[in-house]
């Protein structure tokens, strides 16, 4: 009995001493995760176009000792970390794209990176963060190949690309890795990811059971009128006055057939495109527009609805009309026994008031593919500096990021790893 207690008190030496040096090991490499995050920042790099933001993760990679695989999904990174005995697998996910944005801001560090996209001259910024996610996710990996010996399984680290979609008539993103096995060899037992916030203040973390982030489905529509003089409208049939009426009937989908007491649901028309001149009522008319919906059947009655309303609206005023959908994202959907678990840990690395469960928003993530396959977890991380009432949204030429928020986040993927292996 005696031998027992000195055992498990030796045991327990070990793990505060480990502790202890794993808070020292997160202060040591903030400013390396800050310094990573600017030169990705002053870097930016298209969708299936991330190459050299490749060559940086993977040197970072190779240099820790990590069993690295590249050109995944194009570009994309895969690292395997191996504990000090078997056990099951995690998998930590960062998306690595920016966005063809011309960023506005005056940082030291800031993006004049110009490229075409759709045959347009552009800006390009990491408008949505994902520069301080790879930064995040590259010091995670440091950290944690540095207490190995305390890992009970198998990390592997995705660096993804194409979150924001590939290229048309590409392929890519996370359905791409998915498809060429990256949740295979070893085979992942749940996977981790996050996303930066503009607008929750640094030191907090939002999380929600279920659906946090909208299924998106992109959808065409085309109208055919009648051709005629803009004087006589009588002599034709007119396809953006088809174009309004099918518009309006769309909007009475959510705000009469929806229950928005389940969730919410968005349908937005983009773009319309139609005609060549001012006294020439046109033949055709095209639309282009998104559906976001949390709850897939809602997401199948909204569909439904606005494929009959297309052809009968039509018809109705004596044209002719089509809708296609194609689907971007499905729904993020948080595993409820996935963060019933590892909330504790949340709490335990944030503190419990800085742990704030949140509402579903309607934009979407191509995270939610890896979720249709394992039990995922995303969560947000606070990026806004305390007090400011004026944060950008994400996509725009203002994004900007408070880089004191990058720390919780090595800190809670760190600790997510631990925990789920170790438990």
């Amino acid at each position: 009995m005696k031998y027992l207690i000195v055992l498990f008190t030796c045991f327990g030496v070990i793990n505060i001493y480990s502790q202890d040096n794993l808070e020292q090991q997160f202060i040591d490499i903030e400013d390396k995760v800050i310094e990573w995050r600017r030169h990705f920042h002053e870097n930016p790099e298209l969708s299936n176009r991330e190459f050299k933001t490749a060559e940086t993760i993977t040197r970072h990679l190779k240099s820790l000792g990590l069993e690295v695989k590249t050109g995944v999904a194009h570009t994309g990174v895969v690292a395997i970390l191996k504990g000090n005995s078997p056990g099951k697998v995690v998998a930590l996910r960062a998306d690595i794209d920016a966005l063809p944005v011309t960023e506005r801001n005056n940082l030291p560090f800031k993006s004049e990176v110009k490229a075409t996209f759709l045959n347009t001259e552009t800006g390009v910024m990491h408008a949505c963060g994902h520069d301080t996610h790879i930064a995040i996710l590259m010091g995670v990996a440091e950290i944690l190949s540095k207490n190995k010996d305390h890992i009970k399984g198998t990390v592997k680290f995705i660096f993804q690309p194409a979150e924001e979609g590939p290229p048309p008539g590409e392929e890519g993103g996370a359905k791409l890795m998915i498809k060429e096995g990256v949740l295979e060899n070893p085979k992942v037992d749940a996977i981790f990811g996050l996303h930066i916030s503009s607008d929750t203040e640094v030191g907090k973390i939002e999380y929600k059971s279920g659906g946090i982030m909208a299924g998106v489905e992109r959808f065409v529509v085309n109208v055919k009128g009648k051709q005629t003089h803009g004087s006589a409208p009588w002599n034709g049939v007119d396809p953006i006055y088809i174009s309004a009426k099918i518009i309006d009937g769309y909007q009475s989908i959510i705000s009469r057939e929806s229950n928005l007491l389940v969730e919410p649901a968005v349908i937005t028309v983009g773009k319309i495109t139609s005609g060549v001149r001012f006294n020439i009522i046109p033949e055709s008319a095209e639309l282009i527009g998104t559906v976001r919906t949390l709850d897939s059947d809602m997401k199948k009655l909204i569909i439904d609805r606005m494929t009959e309303m297309t052809k009968t609206i039509a018809k109705a005023y004596g044209g002719e009309a089509s809708i296609e959908f194609q689907e971007n994202t499905t729904i993020t959907y948080n595993d409820p026994d996935l963060v019933t678990q590892m909330l504790p840990t949340f709490e335990k690395v944030a503190g419990k008031e800085n742990v704030v469960l949140t509402k579903a928003v309607t934009g979407g993530e191509d995270f939610s593919y890896f979720q249709e396959v394992i039990p995922g977890l995303y969560f947000f991380l606070g990026g806004m500096t305390p007090g400011n009432k004026n944060a950008f949204p994400h996509h725009t030429p203002d994004f900007k990021i408070d880089e004191s928020g990058m720390l919780l986040g090595v800190k809670t993927l760190t600790n997510i790893t631990f925990d789920f292996l170790n438990n």
